[in-house]
């Protein structure tokens, strides 16, 4: 437990520095959007529950589904409001220091955004190359998000964490405050409980 409580201070100092350093090389091309309200929308979806199916456009040029992970990975969705934004860009380029807990937990990051396909290439390309797929929920607008309940009323999705087991049922939920980054150790902590 205390080599666990290191580990957690440690990633968090580090994600902190990493992210910081990385949107200093772009900061004057994020736009401040100052304090947002957090909850904007009606959750549709629960633990237990299968997870919606989808099938979205990658800045890799790939069509990625949910399905393809089916009884192969856990999955963990990183939807992101909106690209070019404060904490959206410290948020992902965050899980390029962790990549092998998502590996020794048998489980694939999916970042998703209601953004599309060349803006987010040109704001990932910024952060330096990502380890996960990056994905477009920009057409139908939102869908995605709109199927688990996360899309708002601005057209955004909300800051959401949803780990999705090698079943395709939901195992952990979190419509995070959209002004701050959520902890990775919650990740950390529901992924080894699908162990």
């Amino acid at each position: 437990m205390k080599k666990q409580v290191v580990l957690s201070l440690f990633i968090s100092c580090l994600l902190a520095h990493s992210a910081m350093a990385l949107s200093e090389a772009y900061k004057d091309n994020v736009y401040q959007t100052g304090r947002l309200k957090p909850i904007d929308s009606v959750l549709k979806v629960k633990n237990g529950q299968k997870a919606p199916e989808f099938t979205l456009p990658s800045i890799s040029g790939k069509k990625i589904s949910l399905k393809e992970y089916r009884n192969k990975k856990n999955v963990v969705l990183s939807f992101v409001p909106a690209a070019w934004t404060p904490v959206c860009s410290d948020q992902w380029p965050g899980y390029n220091i962790v990549q092998d807990i998502f590996e020794e937990n048998n489980a694939v990051l999916l970042g998703i955004s209601v953004d599309n396909i060349p803006t987010l290439h040109s704001w990932t390309n910024q952060m330096g190359k990502l380890w996960f797929e990056v994905l477009s929920d920009f057409w139908p607008h939102g869908a995605t998000a709109q199927k688990f309940g996360i899309l708002r009323s601005d057209g955004t999705a909300e800051r959401a964490i949803i780990i999705i087991d090698k079943k395709g049922i939901i195992r952990y939920i979190d419509v995070h405050d959209i002004n701050e980054r959520p902890p990775l150790e919650s990740i950390v902590r529901e992924l080894e409980k699908l162990r």
